[in-house]
């Protein structure tokens, strides 16, 4: 077939787009050439840089989904330690809360018993004033009712025992009758 296109190619005139058959031989031995060199050499190395590039495309996006499940682990984490401290603040409030209502009522027991002492010191005060009141407005009642039983009588009544008796046994007859009037109401 060469063979004719050659024979063909000489009887005619030269046909710009068909090239002489010696340079078609050339040209289809050096594109053998090439096409074996691309073959050989240079189509491996290409499919090994596309095959890196797709294991660093793969790798980095099961890195990409091992960063994103870690970082959704991470926020999981931080939910649950977010949850838990306020639980625990929650639980710190409460307990607060529990002992401040115990510290109220501890003071206001004290300040109860505190003042029971007061009002009880109080009374055992007003209660020692009132004898002494009582006892002193005795000796004085005493002293006034001898004197005027003196100046009625005409005589003294300075002898002391005597004084004292007598003393003692108005001041008791007054006793029994404001005991009767209580009694009485």
């Amino acid at each position: 077939m060469i063979a004719n296109l050659v024979q063909l190619a000489a009887e005619e005139e030269q046909n710009p787009l068909i090239p002489p058959g010696p340079e078609l031989l050339v040209g289809a031995i050096a594109f053998a050439i090439v096409f074996f060199f691309f073959w050989k050499k240079l189509i491996p190395n290409i499919n090994k840089v596309l095959e890196e590039r797709r294991e660093a495309i793969e790798g980095g996006i099961e890195k990409a989904e091992a960063a994103q499940t870690e970082a959704q682990s991470v926020l999981e984490q931080y939910k649950a330690q977010l949850a838990e401290a306020r639980h625990e603040a929650a639980r710190l409030r409460q307990e607060a809360q529990e002992q401040g209502a115990q510290l109220i009522a501890e003071m206001r027991a004290e300040g109860q018993r505190q003042r029971e002492e007061i009002v009880a010191a109080g009374h055992a005060q007003i209660e020692a004033d009132r004898k002494a009141a009582a006892q002193a407005l005795r000796q004085d009642v005493g002293l006034l009712a001898t004197e005027l039983a003196g100046k009625l009588v005409g005589e003294s009544l300075d002898d002391h025992a005597r004084q004292s008796r007598t003393i003692d046994r108005f001041l008791d007859e007054l006793d029994e009758k404001a005991t009767k009037a209580e009694a009485t109401r």
